[in-house]
């Protein structure tokens, strides 16, 4: 007789992508789904486990032209941690950055292209670095830009941390 439990696989964050011609895009910038599955033409679903980081950009526009320009960056939780809800996000995600208007999704996109510039990839990056670019952006102030060192310290700091 076999005692052992089958194991089971943490609950997946689910995130519903939406892509309309000229109209609507909300789309992944980074992250990696643990499972992607296609719906209809222009909407899909990617799923996270817990703690992973990803990226979502979103753009509606009517016929006068962009309503709304918006970045998150969140990370997937576990059971019993909390968690912000979002439209798109089932059932919810720690918010490490949100911006909202197209100057400032732009300075975003930047940052994470500088990041990958670096041979880093930004679903790695450490938390604590998409919350200061949030709350330095909001601000208005400068931020500090992530290094191959922080990096570095970040991948040590989280391979020794539970």
């Amino acid at each position: 007789m076999n005692d052992t439990q089958p194991s089971q696989s943490p609950p997946l964050t689910h995130v519903q992508l939406t892509w309309i011609a000229g109209q609507i895009e909300l789309a992944l910038r980074f992250g990696h789904p643990a499972e992607e599955r296609i719906l209809e033409h222009g909407r899909s679903i990617c799923s996270f486990a817990p703690g992973h980081v990803f990226g979502v950009v979103r753009w509606v526009a009517d016929s006068y032209g962009t309503v709304i320009s918006r970045m998150d960056i969140i990370r997937t939780v576990a059971p019993g941690e909390p968690y912000q809800r979002l439209p798109f996000l089932r059932p919810g995600g720690e918010l490490l950055l949100r911006v909202n208007g197209w100057r400032k999704v732009e300075r975003v996109r930047r940052v994470i292209d500088a990041i990958e510039g670096l041979g880093i990839d930004a679903a790695d990056v450490a938390p604590e670095h998409w919350r200061h670019l949030h709350s330095r952006i909001a601000a208005g102030h400068v931020w500090r830009a992530y290094t191959r060192e922080q990096h570095a310290a970040w991948l040590l700091r989280r391979s020794v941390t539970p």
